[in-house]
């Protein structure tokens, strides 16, 4: 397979949804590879984790030197996630050789992209809470900036965080995906406490082991072809680098949206639903989620109808509950 600049025109894209979103480089570069350029499943695997490798630890670096990292947190994480990583790799190699592992490993990318689409909604619905909840004279600190306050001190749990370390081990060593998406719901669900920032920040600088270690597995036991990471490097760094430049102005919570739905209709392409039925599954999945969001933003106090999430320093913003200035927040 010789270099293809359709490919790293592809990794541009998705790389761009990821500068935006901070999420979706796994769980949207390789079904994008297996869907539209034909890649065997452990090829586009092996590739995206060893151009993961080399991405990850400059958004890593940026929260570490900021602050915005529980040190404890990533230890623990890596006790669990590095080992089952690499195991990972070697699970997948086991299952056998051609179309059958191929076979395999496309299911278990389905229902890794079904996690993640699920997480990126509960994201979605604490995000909103969180909203609702605002009051206007509290300040949020964004991803990557300095906390406007002092961090809270988490009391950390070792043992289930050591067990959600090596499912998102086991889950990023065979399909790639679950190093942002999965582990980072589960975070949230273990230390509720853990602010925006130190959330995304924990989350990216755990990453790196985990994914040097699945790189390497897939480098030594995997299915690793070098023009396949060469193109998606050459597309994802300046894709990234426009994505973060313009995420500021870009309305994320639409792109979030649009980014869940995606993944479902990836994974039900990795198990092989046709064509029609996928269609039909999307436009039931569109309209009960509309309905679930607008129940969940009434109960909230919240306007039934928001496409947009607007940003932190707008405040409340038009779709919050109007409030009489003299009563007290």
């Amino acid at each position: 397979m010789h270099f293809d600049l359709t490919l790293a025109a592809g990794a541009l894209l998705v790389s761009v949804i990821v500068g935006l979103t901070g999420m979706g480089g796994g769980a949207l570069m390789t079904p994008m590879l297996t869907v539209f350029f034909g890649v065997p499943p452990l090829t586009a695997v092996s590739s995206d984790l060893v151009a993961a490798a080399i991405m990850k630890p400059i958004g890593s670096l940026v929260h570490l030197r900021h602050g915005t990292v529980n040190l404890r947190l990533v230890g623990w994480l890596c006790a669990g996630s590095v080992p089952s990583a690499f195991c990972g790799v070697l699970i997948a190699r086991a299952l056998g050789d051609g179309d059958q592992v191929q076979n395999v490993i496309g299911k278990a990318m389905g229902v890794a992209l079904l996690m993640a689409a699920a997480g990126l909604a509960v994201r979605g619905y604490l995000a909103m809470k969180d909203r609702a909840s605002r009051r206007p004279d509290r300040r949020t600190a964004e991803p990557g900036s300095p906390a406007s306050e002092p961090p809270p001190v988490i009391a950390v749990r070792p043992v289930p965080t050591v067990l959600v370390g090596i499912v998102g081990g086991l889950s990023v060593g065979m399909t790639s995906v679950g190093s942002g998406s999965l582990i980072i719901v589960t975070l949230l669900a273990l230390y509720p406490a853990l602010k925006a920032n130190q959330l995304v920040g924990t989350d990216l600088l755990q990453a790196v082991p985990l994914v040097w270690a699945a790189a390497l597995g897939h480098i030594l036991f995997g299915d690793f072809r070098l023009e396949v990471t060469a193109a998606l490097l050459v597309g994802s760094v300046p894709g990234v680098i426009i994505g973060s430049l313009i995420s500021a102005r870009a309305p994320g919570g639409l792109i979030r949206r649009i980014l869940a739905f995606v993944l479902l209709a990836s994974a039900l392409k990795m198990f092989g639903v046709g064509n029609i039925a996928m269609v039909w599954t999307m436009v039931a999945a569109v309209a009960g989620v509309a309905a679930a969001w607008m129940l969940l933003r009434v109960a909230h106090g919240l306007r039934p109808i928001a496409l947009l999430d607007r940003p932190a320093a707008d405040g409340p913003g038009e779709n919050a509950p109007r409030r009489d200035p003299a009563a007290r927040p």
